[in-house]
């Protein structure tokens, strides 16, 4: 993410009510000289890009071989979303009762995001007799599971969160922005007015107090009426979430967890933008006062909380998107891979005679989510802008992340030969995989957090998003009107690309696949699906596990704190900072720590006996099968539609 766009300042003009409350946007600055969207016709000539893809793939000569995703796969999606819910959900509770609050609600989105994929593609669900969908059961499987998300809202901590760090209110606001837009595209689909009322017509239902025929009206999804309680949650908390952004330090930028000394990571920012943008493009609007809306922003004093209530298109979304992408792309975060690392400490900060303000202490940790969240806000950024710059930057950071699991884009195959695999020994790493499979360095050994174990999920969320069919924004929505060559060009150079990255999702999938158990929960470490059937000898350990010296010297000055916790030292706490037994001692609240299943825990003696190597350490978890649900819906969405 190193370098610089070119910005420049734009003012949009646009109006949006609600009731009878107006409202107008700001300037502020935008990349791309030449968006495809403008508001007035006649301001320039944009020339969208001939490809999204490396200049060496367009110029191959090799046959590609399409990979379409087979109806199969959705049947398989349907299965790991019951087996999410039957195995991990507590009805009772509203929630699933072994995951920790940030990944519950991870793991809500996730459900959430399935259900509205379900919803799009119902005639995957005809019935083998008469081909025709049985429209009762599959609304009853559909309110089923919506159910459970209600039960959700309840079960959920929203009180003990406002009080955690700031991604973990973030992940908040996605949740249930992801729930209104299942929501809203239930609805449109399904219960849209396209059709006579014909309630006059309904005989055989009488009202008691009136003898007669009862109307029964045409109406939306009757889920719609949990659209405000969600939107509120979700603007509550988007607005706790932006006392985090600080311009004291590093000239911006969000900091991560105010109990602790300041650190501007890569997901907290991420979360910042993706959200933001997310409230821009899909939030209705809230006119309830909330009673958490005047906090104090310590941070920004000057700059309290409105105490009017949001609208739709709030430009204050928009503008916030803008600024946090602008600050993050220019904050130096890539390794040289091309990967996003973890953050920036300040030097000296406790140091009373530094006057050092800048963030130049940075932490070289990789991991999954922070290659994938961006990718969110960075189609967001285009579908409210036009600006092609945002999507080009994410086809680049997944190409990135593609070649860092070791599978070869432009032969669409891993880099090394499976064939020439040694038994008992680890193919090459390298950075974020190996065989073409996504890894969390830890994976392999059996030793990750429960963190961790959420990670490679978020990422294929992330990417089914960002790989979403374009699609023009309407003007009566937007004022915005649409250069439609430039735009075309786009759209098609979109989907190709996207097009070129099934192959890759095809591999994760059978990797991951093969980790199921006979319950049909997935496993953490998706490699093992590849190898677990010519494996001989004990599974490998941290001190084996094929990440040689060089992959180890990409992991100078990084801090595993997702997996070890945060250290008890002055780069991250101050003198008087408490520190926790937990393996996660960040979280404010102790039983928010990271505690290992028991049930699944095994003794480092037996560790070289074990089966199944995904049986290790945490075993299977709620987070290990988001890790599944998540790369399966990627899979179906983007190889079937495209």
């Amino acid at each position: 993410m190193a370098g610089t766009l070119g910005f420049r300042s734009v003012v949009f003009k646009t109006a949006v009510g609600i009731g009878s409350l107006a409202w107008s946007a700001t300037g502020f600055t935008l990349p791309d000289r030449c968006p495809i969207f403008f508001d007035s016709p006649g301001q320039c000539d944009p020339i969208a890009p001939a490809s999204f893809l490396p200049a060496s793939m367009n110029s191959a000569t090799i046959t590609r071989r399409d990979h379409i995703a087979e109806n199969s796969v959705f049947a398989d999606l349907l299965s790991a979303l019951n087996v999410t819910q039957s195995e991990y959900f507590a009805p009772w509770l509203g929630t699933w009762p072994d995951a920790i609050d940030w990944t519950a609600a991870v793991i809500g989105t996730h459900v959430s995001a399935v259900a509205r994929s379900v919803s799009e593609d119902l005639v995957f669900l005809n019935s083998k007799e008469d081909t025709v969908t049985d429209w009762r059961r599959a609304s009853n499987l559909i309110d089923s599971y919506f159910a459970q998300i209600i039960g959700f809202y309840f079960g959920q901590d929203a009180v003990a969160m406002r009080y955690e760090a700031y991604d973990d209110i973030l992940w908040v606001v996605l949740g249930w922005l992801e729930t209104t837009k299942f929501i809203n595209t239930h609805s449109d689909l399904n219960y849209a007015f396209t059709a006579p009322d014909l309630s006059e017509e309904t005989p055989g239902v009488t009202d008691g107090r009136f003898n007669s025929c009862a109307k029964i009206p045409n109406g939306p999804y009757h889920g719609s009426v949990w659209v405000p309680a969600f939107s509120h949650r979700a603007r509550i908390f988007w607005d706790l979430a932006s006392h985090g952004w600080d311009t004291k330090l590093c000239n911006g930028g969000m900091l991560w967890n105010p109990r602790l000394l300041p650190y501007k990571n890569a997901i907290t920012n991420e979360l910042y933008i993706a959200a933001s943008i997310s409230m821009y493009l899909n939030f209705p609007g809230d006119d309830n006062e909330s009673p958490y809306s005047n906090r104090t922003d310590r941070f920004n004093p000057g700059d309290p909380d409105s105490p009017i209530p949001s609208g739709p298109r709030d430009p204050k979304y928009l503008k916030a998107a803008v600024e946090g992408y602008k600050w993050l792309r220019n904050s130096n975060m890539t390794n040289a891979k091309g990967l996003i690392v973890d953050g920036f400490h300040i030097s000296g900060y406790l140091d009373e005679h530094s006057n050092n303000t800048k963030c130049d202490q940075r932490d070289e940790m990789v991991y999954s989510y922070n290659q994938g969240v961006l990718l969110t806000g960075q189609r967001g950024l285009f579908d409210a802008t036009g600006a092609s710059s945002f999507l080009s930057d994410g086809h680049r950071l997944i190409q990135k992340v593609i070649k860092a699991t070791g599978w070869d884009l432009i032969l669409d195959k891993p880099i090394d030969d499976p064939l020439a695999t040694k038994s008992g020994i680890l193919p090459r790493w390298h950075g974020l995989g190996r065989l073409g499979v996504m890894e969390e360095y830890v994976d392999a050994s059996g030793t990750g957090s429960q963190d961790l174990q959420t990670f490679k999920g978020i990422f294929f969320h992330h990417l089914a998003a960002f790989c979403a069919p374009l699609e023009a924004p309407d003007p009566e929505l937007t004022g915005q009107q649409v250069h439609d060559r430039a735009f075309a060009g786009v759209r098609d150079a979109h989907a190709d690309a996207c097009k070129a990255y099934s192959g890759w999702l095809a591999h994760n999938v059978h990797a991951a696949m093969g980790t199921r158990d006979s319950a049909g929960r997935f496993g953490q470490w998706w490699t093992a699906g590849l190898l677990a059937g010519d494996w001989v000898g004990p599974w490998p350990t941290l001190e084996n596990d094929g990440i040689d010296d060089d992959g180890r010297g990409e992991m100078d000055n990084a801090t595993d704190y997702r997996n070890t916790g945060v250290p008890s030292n002055t780069m991250w706490r101050g003198p008087a900072e408490p520190t926790s037994s937990s393996s996660a001692p960040y979280r404010k609240f102790p039983q928010q720590g990271q505690s290992p299943l028991a049930k699944h825990v095994a003794k480092p003696q037996r560790q070289a006996i074990v089966e199944d190597p995904n049986d290790r350490g945490r075993g299977r978890t709620v987070e290990t099968q988001s890790g599944g649900l998540g790369l399966l819906r990627a899979y179906w969405k983007i190889a079937r539609t495209l």
